[in-house]
């Protein structure tokens, strides 16, 4: 049996000095997002597409915002813990894909990096593309980073 779940997450750029951080891979230069973790929009989409495959739930159901466990986590941890559950409840990432929407920073330099740091996490392959949003919308007017993801399970 084979499952699909999908992933969506966004953040604001932050106000503060805090690194940003897509893939797993810090972009020295740029301000972060905003969020209680690392605000990984990549890595969240990703975890949020997992779980939902595997009927699981969502991030914020287990990894609460409100918990100070996860203040400042480092998302691809998250994503480990995650695949983890996933795996527990027999299930096995196949693949997931995400596509991030950003004027800035490019994702293509950083693209083989990430795929990387989010399939070892993950435990099965892992795929990232950037796409920009061409003047549209808030993202258009610089206000933060848009994830959407997709994920397919196989029951073991």
């Amino acid at each position: 049996m084979m499952r699909i779940g999908q992933g969506y997450d966004a953040h604001r750029w932050a106000d503060d000095d805090r690194p940003l951080v897509i893939g797993g891979v810090r972009f020295p230069g740029y301000t972060g997002l905003d969020g209680h973790s690392d605000a990984d929009v990549v890595a969240h989409a990703i975890i949020d597409a997992v779980l939902g495959a595997a009927g699981l739930g969502d991030i914020g159901q287990n990894f609460p915002d409100d918990s100070g466990e996860f203040d400042q986590v480092n998302s691809i941890d998250l994503l480990e813990q995650a695949a983890q559950l996933v795996q527990d409840t027999g299930w096995w990432i196949v693949n997931a894909d995400c596509t991030v929407i950003t004027d800035e920073p490019q994702i293509a330099p950083a693209k083989e990096e990430m795929e990387a740091n989010l399939s070892r996490a993950a435990g099965g392959p892992v795929t990232v593309c950037g796409k920009r949003t061409e003047g549209i919308g808030a993202l258009g007017r610089g206000e933060g980073i848009v994830a959407i993801a997709v994920a397919l399970l196989e029951q073991r």
